[in-house]
């Protein structure tokens, strides 16, 4: 069975502002790319952490069965998020240490969910250092933004 890898990047023009999110998708057999899927959306109203986490859902969502994947992200929010604050989030209602609403609480519950039925690794990659899949990722993310920029 290939190994999943799923790179994935989020882009924001403006913070709020339109964004973008890009997932680069491959199927690997060692070194050798199997099967390749490139996927991207985006949304006229955003923030660049709400574009990173429909970047990561959106990989999940797209797999038609569970799924060994490692997904690959530059967003520390994300990576901290999904493998930590989460778990205490749900504990305390999807509120923060400090009684707070969590941010984007909708979106970390669809993640949360997305990611129930697979095997997920997460992996930290630093953004925009040359990384070529991160860098193909962020070029999805930037197409994914073009339609709800104004011209």
């Amino acid at each position: 069975m290939p190994d999943l890898i799923a790179y994935t990047d989020g882009a924001c023009s403006g913070n709020p502002g339109p964004g973008g999110w890009g997932v680069l998708m491959r199927a690997m057999d060692g070194d050798k790319i199997v099967k390749q899927r490139e996927l991207k959306g985006g949304a006229a109203n955003t923030t660049n952490n709400q574009m990173e986490l429909l970047a990561a859902i959106n990989a999940l969502e797209v797999l038609g069965r569970a799924a060994k994947i490692t997904i690959v992200t530059d967003s520390t929010y994300v990576k901290n998020g999904v493998t930590g604050w989460i778990h205490g989030w749900k504990r305390n209602g999807w509120r923060t240490s400090a009684k707070k609403p969590v941010k984007n609480v909708e979106l970390w519950q669809r993640l949360d969910a997305a990611q129930a039925d697979h095997d997920v690794t997460w992996e930290w990659v630093k953004g925009h250092a040359g990384h070529p899949e991160n860098e193909r990722a962020d070029e999805l993310a930037r197409e994914g933004m073009k339609p709800f920029k104004s011209k």
